[in-house]
């Protein structure tokens, strides 16, 4: 079994890389298709906020993800002050033992500390290291490094040329999905100057996402740059999505594709992971790329800002935004366990429904099957005319035998 998951693994054209916030997302991660997943711990990673990975928690990641042939990449991407050096020896050193496929780097000063402590701890460069050229590239392969994580400014004729320059077994990643930084490579000071919370150092609370205005300085009334209904995001970015231009990063040297998302929910990761799987598994078996609706459109599922193709074709004026995330479709419940003899599902609810009820059903199994909710019970065999608790535990019977993951949803 091992040796068949190597052999396809190898021969697929590009990795599919997710992100995992929490062990909940990890799981749907790996279930709806993840080659491989990136994470952190509570300390050392740009998402704090995040429900992340306590020591304990890494360990377990770890194995669950071996266990199901997928690869874990953790990240250590802050930018360091003197006093995060401290701790930092320590905790290579754990990663290095609980056997994690890589670390994602990027301060020279942390990159050069994993290579003296773990030096068969393979790094891959942060995208907060701004690698835009070949011969930047060149240093970070010169330290020993594994795999360059592009800027998201960089054309894909710009990535070709890299790739060109740069030896044949150092990999390129690039993001394809999510939400887009408006600073630079992610590199921001807008949060930490309004509330002392240090972007570079994982506590970033989106302060490019707030409501601006100018004024003139010697007059009281405030000017609105763009708006919408909802107000005005001048710094807004739209969404990233380039589900539909795979086979260009393919061609430009991509080795893995990145979906962003450690703070977004586990309906988001399963759906956005779920789509971008069965795109590339599309590509590998397609000699002509042209995406089937039923796969392109599954991105609209979930939330998000417009979407653009960020800096890929040269445009970048095109990823300002001005709106408030928005998604065709709530998450509904997630399926607990496969679909006893008798018929029943056991399922965990996140927005209420009723029985004699219609639902779409996610699946990897099944393309946008729809799901008809005959009755409901709770865990005591009490029946239900509807599920409204957060999170109840509920037995379904439908018309359809489900899985464990699936998800069911409805159309707004």
């Amino acid at each position: 079994m091992v040796e068949k998951f190597v052999l396809l693994f190898y021969n697929r054209i590009m990795e599919l890389l997710a992100p995992a916030g929490d062990y909940d997302k990890l799981v749907m991660a790996i279930e709806y298709g993840a080659d491989a997943v990136y994470l952190a711990s509570t300390r050392f990673g740009l998402r704090t906020f995040a429900g992340n990975f306590d020591l304990n928690g890494l360990k377990d990641a770890v194995e669950f993800a071996h266990k199901h042939n997928v690869k874990v990449y953790v990240t250590v991407n802050i930018i360091p002050h003197e006093s995060d050096l401290e701790d930092l020896p320590q905790y290579i050193s754990y990663l290095d033992s609980i056997n994690v496929d890589a670390v994602i780097c990027a301060d020279l000063g942390i990159i050069s500390m994993v290579r003296r402590i773990a030096p068969n701890l393979p790094i891959h460069v942060s995208t907060q290291a701004n690698i835009t050229n070949s011969e930047a590239a060149k240093v970070f392969i010169d330290m020993g490094v594994k795999r360059l994580i592009l800027a998201r400014e960089m054309t894909i004729e710009e990535i070709k040329q890299l790739r060109k320059n740069i030896p044949d077994d150092i990999e390129l990643e690039a993001f394809v999905h999510g939400a887009m930084c408006i600073s630079y490579s992610g590199r921001c000071l807008l949060s930490n100057f309004f509330t002392n919370r240090d972007a570079n150092r994982g506590s970033c609370v989106q302060a490019c996402r707030w409501e601006y205005a100018i004024r003139e300085i010697n007059k009281e009334q405030e000017y609105p740059i763009q708006e919408d209904s909802h107000g005005t995001y001048i710094l807004n970015s739209k969404d990233l999505c380039m589900i539909e231009y795979l086979d260009k990063l393919r061609d430009a040297g991509v080795n893995s594709v990145k979906i962003e998302g450690r703070m977004k929910t586990e309906y988001y990761v399963a759906n956005i992971v779920n789509a971008y799987r069965k795109a590339i598994d599309y590509m590998d078996s397609h000699d002509k790329y042209i995406l089937p609706d039923e796969i392109k459109n599954e991105v609209y599922k979930s939330s998000h800002r417009d979407y653009s193709c960020g800096f890929y074709f040269g445009d970048p004026k095109q990823t300002l935004d001005t709106s408030l995330p928005v998604s065709d479709y709530d998450f509904v419940a997630v399926v607990l366990e496969d679909t006893s003899k008798d018929g029943w599902t056991k399922v965990e609810m996140r927005n209420r429904f009723s029985a004699n009820s219609s639902l779409e059903l996610l699946s990897k199994f099944k393309n946008n099957a729809i799901i008809n909710i005959e009755k409901i019970k709770d865990i005591d065999g009490n029946e239900l005319t509807e599920c409204k608790i957060p999170k109840q535990q509920v037995y379904i019977k439908s018309n359809l035998d489900l899985k464990k993951y699936e998800i069911l949803r409805r159309k707004k």
